[in-house]
Protein backbone atom coordinates (compact mmCIF):
# COMPACT_ATOMS: atom_id res chain seq x y z
CA UNK A 1 0.00 0.00 0.00
CA UNK A 2 1.01 3.55 -0.58
CA UNK A 3 0.56 6.76 1.54
CA UNK A 4 0.85 10.00 0.42
CA UNK A 5 1.31 12.54 2.91
CA UNK A 6 0.43 16.35 2.62
CA UNK A 7 1.88 19.49 3.96
CA UNK A 8 1.21 23.49 2.81
CA UNK A 9 3.25 26.20 2.63
CA UNK A 10 1.45 29.75 2.32
CA UNK A 11 -2.05 30.42 2.93
CA UNK A 12 -5.07 29.56 1.61
CA UNK A 13 -7.50 32.39 2.10
CA UNK A 14 -7.93 34.24 -0.67
CA UNK A 15 -9.21 37.28 1.18
CA UNK A 16 -5.39 37.78 2.35
CA UNK A 17 -2.90 37.99 -0.33
CA UNK A 18 0.97 38.64 0.99
CA UNK A 19 2.86 40.64 -1.94
CA UNK A 20 6.35 38.78 -0.66
CA UNK A 21 4.37 35.61 -0.96
CA UNK A 22 1.29 35.41 -2.80
CA UNK A 23 1.63 31.78 -3.31
CA UNK A 24 -0.34 28.39 -1.72
CA UNK A 25 1.24 25.24 -2.28
CA UNK A 26 -0.18 21.79 -1.34
CA UNK A 27 2.67 18.64 -1.87
CA UNK A 28 2.62 15.25 -1.23
CA UNK A 29 5.20 13.02 -0.51
CA UNK A 30 4.48 9.35 -1.97
CA UNK A 31 5.91 6.25 -0.04
CA UNK A 32 5.13 2.55 0.29
CA UNK A 33 3.48 2.07 3.80
CA UNK A 34 6.31 -0.42 4.97
CA UNK A 35 9.10 1.84 4.21
CA UNK A 36 7.13 5.15 5.88
CA UNK A 37 6.98 2.86 9.40
CA UNK A 38 10.53 1.65 9.09
CA UNK A 39 13.42 3.11 7.18
CA UNK A 40 11.58 6.48 6.64
CA UNK A 41 11.10 6.37 10.21
CA UNK A 42 14.51 4.75 11.60
CA UNK A 43 16.13 7.56 9.11
CA UNK A 44 14.70 10.57 10.69
CA UNK A 45 14.82 9.10 13.98
CA UNK A 46 18.94 8.63 13.68
CA UNK A 47 19.07 12.09 12.03
CA UNK A 48 17.61 13.52 15.02
CA UNK A 49 19.33 11.77 17.58
CA UNK A 50 22.46 12.76 15.74
CA UNK A 51 22.37 15.89 15.75
CA UNK A 52 20.06 16.95 18.75
CA UNK A 53 20.38 13.93 20.88
CA UNK A 54 16.48 13.45 21.39
CA UNK A 55 13.88 12.00 18.84
CA UNK A 56 11.34 13.76 20.34
CA UNK A 57 12.33 17.17 18.35
CA UNK A 58 9.61 17.71 15.44
CA UNK A 59 11.52 18.51 11.56
CA UNK A 60 8.77 21.80 11.14
CA UNK A 61 10.27 24.68 8.64
CA UNK A 62 8.88 27.51 10.61
CA UNK A 63 10.72 26.20 13.60
CA UNK A 64 13.89 25.44 12.27
CA UNK A 65 14.13 29.11 10.13
CA UNK A 66 12.87 30.64 13.21
CA UNK A 67 15.37 29.02 16.07
CA UNK A 68 12.62 27.85 18.26
CA UNK A 69 11.00 24.79 19.41
CA UNK A 70 14.47 22.65 19.97
CA UNK A 71 16.04 24.29 17.45
CA UNK A 72 17.74 27.03 19.28
CA UNK A 73 21.34 25.96 17.84
CA UNK A 74 20.28 27.01 14.88
CA UNK A 75 21.63 30.16 15.60
CA UNK A 76 25.34 28.69 15.74
CA UNK A 77 26.72 29.26 12.06
CA UNK A 78 28.30 25.94 11.88
CA UNK A 79 25.74 23.94 13.62
CA UNK A 80 23.44 25.20 11.01
CA UNK A 81 25.71 24.35 7.93
CA UNK A 82 25.97 20.69 9.36
CA UNK A 83 22.16 20.68 9.61
CA UNK A 84 21.27 21.04 6.09
CA UNK A 85 24.23 19.40 4.89
CA UNK A 86 23.31 16.29 6.50
CA UNK A 87 19.45 17.14 6.01
CA UNK A 88 20.29 17.26 2.34
CA UNK A 89 22.43 14.25 2.64
CA UNK A 90 19.25 12.58 3.86
CA UNK A 91 16.69 14.27 1.71
CA UNK A 92 18.82 12.92 -1.20
CA UNK A 93 18.92 9.15 0.04
CA UNK A 94 15.32 8.95 1.02
CA UNK A 95 13.03 6.92 -0.99
CA UNK A 96 9.93 9.03 -2.28
CA UNK A 97 8.12 10.60 -4.88
CA UNK A 98 6.90 14.20 -4.79
CA UNK A 99 3.83 15.52 -6.22
CA UNK A 100 2.36 19.74 -5.73
CA UNK A 101 0.34 22.27 -6.38
CA UNK A 102 0.96 25.57 -6.24
CA UNK A 103 -1.43 27.87 -6.94
CA UNK A 104 -0.68 31.99 -7.37
CA UNK A 105 -3.45 33.55 -5.62
CA UNK A 106 -3.66 37.24 -7.13
CA UNK A 107 -3.42 35.18 -10.48
CA UNK A 108 -6.37 33.11 -9.65
CA UNK A 109 -8.54 35.48 -8.09
CA UNK A 110 -7.73 37.88 -11.10
CA UNK A 111 -9.23 35.08 -13.42
CA UNK A 112 -12.15 33.86 -11.54
CA UNK A 113 -12.79 36.33 -8.71
CA UNK A 114 -15.87 35.64 -6.75
CA UNK A 115 -16.06 31.72 -8.70
CA UNK A 116 -12.29 31.32 -7.13
CA UNK A 117 -11.94 27.75 -5.52
CA UNK A 118 -10.61 27.84 -2.44
CA UNK A 119 -6.62 26.70 -3.00
CA UNK A 120 -6.89 24.16 -0.46
CA UNK A 121 -9.70 22.46 -1.95
CA UNK A 122 -7.88 22.91 -5.72
CA UNK A 123 -4.91 21.62 -5.26
CA UNK A 124 -6.57 18.53 -2.67
CA UNK A 125 -8.57 17.90 -5.89
CA UNK A 126 -5.09 17.61 -8.50
CA UNK A 127 -2.60 15.61 -5.59
CA UNK A 128 -5.91 12.92 -4.86
CA UNK A 129 -6.06 12.64 -9.08
CA UNK A 130 -2.54 12.31 -9.36
CA UNK A 131 -2.19 9.86 -6.87
CA UNK A 132 -4.38 7.88 -7.87
CA UNK A 133 -2.54 7.81 -11.44
CA UNK A 134 0.27 6.24 -9.20
CA UNK A 135 -1.52 4.01 -7.42
CA UNK A 136 -3.00 2.47 -10.60
CA UNK A 137 -5.74 0.42 -10.84
CA UNK A 138 -5.29 -1.43 -7.81
CA UNK A 139 -7.92 -1.82 -5.11
CA UNK A 140 -7.31 -0.35 -1.68
CA UNK A 141 -4.15 0.52 -3.29
CA UNK A 142 -3.69 3.72 -0.67
CA UNK A 143 -4.27 5.75 1.72
CA UNK A 144 -3.99 9.60 2.33
CA UNK A 145 -2.42 11.11 5.59
CA UNK A 146 -3.31 15.49 6.13
CA UNK A 147 -1.79 17.46 9.21
CA UNK A 148 -4.35 18.49 11.61
CA UNK A 149 -5.10 22.25 11.68
CA UNK A 150 -8.62 23.74 13.28
CA UNK A 151 -11.69 22.11 13.70
CA UNK A 152 -13.28 23.92 11.30
CA UNK A 153 -10.59 23.56 8.73
CA UNK A 154 -10.51 20.20 9.08
CA UNK A 155 -13.98 19.84 8.37
CA UNK A 156 -13.77 21.96 5.72
CA UNK A 157 -11.18 19.02 4.45
CA UNK A 158 -13.21 15.89 5.36
CA UNK A 159 -16.56 17.50 3.60
CA UNK A 160 -13.77 18.07 0.54
CA UNK A 161 -12.30 14.77 0.92
CA UNK A 162 -16.13 13.61 0.74
CA UNK A 163 -16.99 15.12 -2.48
CA UNK A 164 -14.14 14.02 -4.54
CA UNK A 165 -15.40 10.09 -3.56
CA UNK A 166 -19.35 11.53 -5.02
CA UNK A 167 -18.11 13.55 -7.82
CA UNK A 168 -14.54 12.74 -8.64
CA UNK A 169 -12.26 14.78 -10.82
CA UNK A 170 -11.86 15.83 -14.15
CA UNK A 171 -8.82 12.69 -15.55
CA UNK A 172 -10.65 10.28 -12.49
CA UNK A 173 -14.06 8.91 -11.96
CA UNK A 174 -15.53 9.01 -8.12
CA UNK A 175 -15.68 5.48 -7.90
CA UNK A 176 -12.29 4.51 -8.42
CA UNK A 177 -11.01 7.20 -5.90
CA UNK A 178 -13.16 5.71 -3.87
CA UNK A 179 -12.01 2.08 -4.65
CA UNK A 180 -8.18 2.84 -4.73
CA UNK A 181 -7.83 5.56 -1.72
CA UNK A 182 -9.07 4.00 1.56
CA UNK A 183 -9.21 7.22 3.40
CA UNK A 184 -8.19 10.07 4.28
CA UNK A 185 -6.30 10.37 7.65
CA UNK A 186 -5.83 13.41 10.06
CA UNK A 187 -3.16 13.24 11.94
CA UNK A 188 -1.71 16.14 14.51
CA UNK A 189 1.95 17.46 14.65
CA UNK A 190 2.85 15.83 17.76
CA UNK A 191 2.75 12.51 16.77
CA UNK A 192 5.67 12.87 15.64
CA UNK A 193 5.28 11.03 12.41
CA UNK A 194 8.34 10.94 10.06
CA UNK A 195 5.70 11.02 6.71
CA UNK A 196 4.42 14.10 7.55
CA UNK A 197 7.97 15.61 8.53
CA UNK A 198 9.03 14.64 5.34
CA UNK A 199 5.71 16.33 3.12
CA UNK A 200 6.91 19.37 5.73
CA UNK A 201 10.35 19.62 4.25
CA UNK A 202 9.41 19.67 0.53
CA UNK A 203 6.44 21.92 0.58
CA UNK A 204 9.07 25.34 1.04
CA UNK A 205 11.52 24.64 -1.47
CA UNK A 206 8.95 24.25 -3.70
CA UNK A 207 6.96 27.61 -2.94
CA UNK A 208 10.12 29.23 -3.27
CA UNK A 209 11.06 28.03 -6.44
CA UNK A 210 7.70 29.14 -7.82
CA UNK A 211 7.92 32.58 -6.62
CA UNK A 212 11.54 33.34 -8.30
CA UNK A 213 13.64 33.21 -5.39
CA UNK A 214 17.01 31.65 -5.49
CA UNK A 215 17.02 27.81 -5.69
CA UNK A 216 19.16 26.58 -3.64
CA UNK A 217 20.22 22.46 -2.92
CA UNK A 218 17.18 21.39 -1.13
CA UNK A 219 14.96 22.20 -4.25
CA UNK A 220 16.78 20.45 -7.09
CA UNK A 221 17.11 17.46 -4.33
CA UNK A 222 13.17 17.63 -4.84
CA UNK A 223 13.19 18.46 -8.34
CA UNK A 224 14.77 14.86 -8.67
CA UNK A 225 11.95 12.91 -6.57
CA UNK A 226 9.03 14.60 -8.51
CA UNK A 227 6.52 12.25 -10.22
CA UNK A 228 7.29 12.40 -14.22
CA UNK A 229 5.50 10.48 -17.28
CA UNK A 230 7.46 8.30 -19.54
CA UNK A 231 9.19 11.26 -20.76
CA UNK A 232 11.06 12.01 -17.47
CA UNK A 233 8.91 15.56 -17.77
CA UNK A 234 7.51 16.40 -14.08
CA UNK A 235 5.87 19.75 -15.57
CA UNK A 236 2.16 18.56 -15.03
CA UNK A 237 2.58 15.03 -13.72
CA UNK A 238 4.35 15.96 -10.10
CA UNK A 239 4.15 20.07 -10.37
CA UNK A 240 1.32 21.67 -11.58
CA UNK A 241 1.50 25.76 -11.47
CA UNK A 242 -1.96 27.62 -11.41
CA UNK A 243 -3.20 29.24 -13.16
CA UNK A 244 -1.99 27.50 -16.72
Amino acid sequence: MKVMFLDESGDHNLSIIDPDYPLFVLGGVIVDKNYAEGALTDALRDFKLRLFGSDDIILHTADITRNRNGFERMKEQQFRERFYRELNELMHTLNYTVIACAIKKDHHLARYGIAAIDPYLLSLDVLVERFCMEIGNVSNGGVVVAEKRDPILDRELELAWLNLKIKGTRYIHAADIDRRIVALNLKSKTENMAGLQLADLVVSPIGRCISGRSVKEDFRIIESKFRRNGKGRYEGFGLVTLPK
